[in-house]
């Protein structure tokens, strides 16, 4: 885990964690002032609904960093047809798989099948290699170009919000 993921972390529950202590303590409204019935009064609501709040938000905080920190990213493996390195990538709802291993020096087909609809997934976008391709919806679009350099290259979607990595190796 990076150190900004893991700050980022530590933030969100310390800020989740002093909101909801500064809502438990909210001071009853003192029926002396010149404050009116109809403004802000305080519910009082069962011990067991609390907990179940407690809980249910726990397991939603547990949920969200397993899925954006601990969740493992499908890899794919290219396999040689007639000297082109071939992957086949799903764009739906994202890249699956969204990360692809390839050899240097080899030529690369990436056969994209896009079935989403979301027009942020009608581009995909590979900056180190110069290429901006169209992806038509339900149909198979080729991004074809040969790695010179050992090394992980990224690529996204067009508005950058969806991922994935091409691993080129020896």
């Amino acid at each position: 885990m990076k150190n900004y993921q893991i700050i980022g972390v530590l933030a969100s529950l310390g800020m989740s964690f002093t909101v909801a202590s500064v809502a438990m303590e909210m001071p009853e409204t003192n029926p002396k002032s010149n404050f009116q019935s109809s403004q802000i009064q305080r519910i009082e609501q069962p011990i067991p609904l609390k907990i179940g709040v407690a809980v249910g938000g726990l397991v939603l905080i547990g949920a969200q960093l397993w899925w954006f920190l601990m969740s493992k990213p499908k890899s794919g493996q290219a396999e040689t047809n007639n000297g082109v390195q071939e992957v086949s990538i799903t764009v739906d709802g994202g890249y699956i798989p969204s990360q692809v291993t390839v050899k240097r020096g080899q030529p690369v087909r990436l056969k994209f099948l896009r079935r989403d609809p979301n027009s942020c997934l009608d581009k995909v976008l590979f900056p180190e290699f110069h290429i901006a391709q169209d992806l038509v919806l339900n149909e198979t679009t080729h991004v074809e170009f040969t790695p010179q350099t050992v090394g992980d290259y990224e690529f996204s979607c067009g508005m950058g919000m969806f991922h994935g990595s091409i691993a080129v190796e020896e």
